[in-house]
């Protein structure tokens, strides 16, 4: 593909639209449905992170409306999400609020210059069980990250979730944890008693309603979101310094490979879920880097896909772009006309929707299929989940992906393996000075010595055929491997053919110097038939040649 449709094929087109026309009355339902749904954590996230809820809810609505305009999927919601507040709250704490916006920028930079690139395929690359352990982390954080609201602690807690939530327990106001509980429990009861009355209820939002009402009247001693803006912040550049963007520039990659993993995992699920979540991977970083770059110049923080809002979108009818960016607009509509009463929510209040979000993010029967998969597959899922509360969210993709790596190299190790085969046809005599060896499965860097032993520890033979027709994969190593058991048997006066080398193989064989270790070219050989004729030939030669020495 060539670089101008490439870039075309990642700008707006007037076909994003092309259902408006029948569906613009379920776009909008939709997109009201999911503005009301993405409120509380919009707020949640904000606070959570950080960076306050001003930023959460200025994300959610520039970077919503911009992803839903430049993403490469027509029913993808994007805004603050729970895995980028756990990313974040380290850096809030170690630059500053400050930081934020101009992280957002470099992130969305980042993600940009990734789609532009066509690295959006790049996430197929990561196992399922380590995207579970990911994900499941990922709740265990956003669960412990609210204990803090809950018992009102004061002074400064650790970084580490884990270690902040065992402290501010210690520090635990008995009065203050009471009024909170009660929050938390009306939300929850909200969240779980109100779906099934009418699954059209918005929950959350009737929980924080409730308890808000309830705890405002009885003059609970609980911290508030506090004030917030009645209008958007005008766009600005944030301040930018060299030792800064040093000090940044390996948070931004964090952030922007999160971004890109959740972003691109969402459309994934949306995609499975219906025909309308069909994406375009590139296009999708694209809008999502966009996103963040929007929302940092307006003072908010880095977006993902978020894919708790995109089924709600999807389950509520959304057919088209345009309801992803009329949710932004509710939000946007809050903001101008419901301020002062949103600022009046206690932060207990969101606590409970976060540790509700995160509850549901863990899918038992998901984990518990994996754990009774296979032992490598179980080992990858838990080492991710652990490393991810207890380190660092992308080490712990990494670790996964390397741990499940190893395995599947492993078990691909295992699957090559030599054969010595009897001779096809009537038997001949000085047939046993001949060994028809069948090298079968992947030739690579993990089984190439133990082929090569035994390969190499064939004994009392004059001639070895290497069957290569049944070898599926060969790397460098692998192909320097066989160069290196052919020079072997050689030097030791054992005449070596190569049958059946497939095409593929064929020009990698020959750079590595395989057909040059060969006695002669002429040992080369297509089928078994002529290569089994020159092996006995050669095996009669020797024969007559040491009857002549012994006359």
């Amino acid at each position: 593909m060539s670089a101008l449709p490439h870039l075309r094929g990642l700008l707006p087109r007037r076909s994003d639209y092309a259902e408006l026309s029948r569906s613009w009355r379920a776009d909008l339902m939709a997109g009201l449905t999911v503005g009301i749904v993405a409120l509380p954590l919009a707020l949640g996230f904000g606070i959570s992170s950080g960076a306050g809820a001003e930023a959460g809810i200025v994300t959610a609505v520039v970077a919503g409306f911009v992803a839903a305009v430049f993403g490469g999927s027509h029913i993808q919601v994007s805004g603050p999400t729970g895995a980028m507040v756990v990313v974040l709250a380290p850096i809030v704490a170690a630059h500053g609020i400050g930081a934020v916006a101009l992280l957002s920028l470099m992130a969305g930079l980042i993600l940009l210059i990734t789609g532009i690139a066509r690295m959006g395929r790049a996430v197929a690359l990561i196992p399922w069980p380590v995207i579970e352990g990911f994900t499941l982390g990922i709740a265990a954080i956003i669960f412990l990250q609210q204990v803090p609201a809950l018992t009102g602690a004061e002074g400064e807690l650790s970084t580490n979730v884990i270690v902040a939530a065992l402290q501010s327990v210690t520090r635990l106001e008995l009065d203050y944890a009471l009024w909170a509980l009660l929050c938390v429990a009306i939300v929850v009861a909200c969240m779980l008693g109100l779906p099934r009355i009418h699954r059209s209820i918005p929950a959350s939002l009737v929980g924080i309603i409730v308890a808000t009402t309830v705890t405002t009247l009885a003059g609970a001693p609980l911290a508030v979101i506090g004030e917030l803006p009645h209008s958007l912040p005008a766009p600005v550049l944030p301040s930018v310094s060299l030792g800064l963007l040093g000090e940044l520039a390996l948070p931004a990659l964090t952030v922007a490979a999160l971004a890109g993993i959740e972003s691109l995992l969402s459309v994934r699920v949306a995609a499975s879920m219906s025909s309308k979540g069909r994406y375009e991977a590139d296009r999708e970083l694209v809008g999502q880097g966009l996103a963040s770059i929007g929302a940092g110049l307006f003072g908010g923080m880095p977006a993902t896909g978020a894919i708790a809002r995109t089924a709600v979108n999807l389950r509520a009818g959304a057919r088209t772009r345009v309801a992803a960016g009329f949710h932004s607009v509710v939000l946007l509509a809050i903001i101008l006309f419901a301020a002062a009463p949103v600022g009046m929510v206690p932060l207990a209040a969101l606590a409970g929707v976060l540790m509700m979000t995160a509850l549901r993010m863990v899918q038992r029967r998901t984990a518990m299929s994996i754990l009774r998969s296979t032992k490598p597959d179980a080992l990858a899922f838990v080492v991710t989940a652990v490393v991810t509360i207890s380190v660092d969210l992308i080490f712990a993709v990494i670790i996964g992906v390397v741990v499940a790596g190893f395995f599947a190299v492993r078990s691909l190790a295992r699957a090559a393996g030599v054969r010595r085969e009897e001779l096809p046809g009537e038997p001949v005599d000085g047939d046993d000075k001949i060994a028809l060896l069948r090298i079968k499965g992947p030739l690579m860097f993990a089984a190439a010595d133990r082929v090569s032993e035994a390969v190499t520890g064939q004994q009392g033979v004059s001639v070895v055929i290497l069957a290569m027709s049944q070898l599926q994969v060969v790397d460098a190593t692998g192909a320097h491997t066989l160069g290196e058991m052919v020079t072997a048997l050689e030097r030791r006066g054992v005449t070596v053919l190569i049958k059946g080398v497939l095409p593929s193989h064929k020009g990698l064989f020959e750079r590595l110097g395989v057909m040059k270790a060969l006695r002669h070219q002429k040992h080369l050989f297509p089928h078994l038939a002529p290569a089994l004729e020159h092996a006995r030939s050669h095996v009669a030669r020797e024969r007559d040649a040491a009857m002549a020495v012994s006359r």
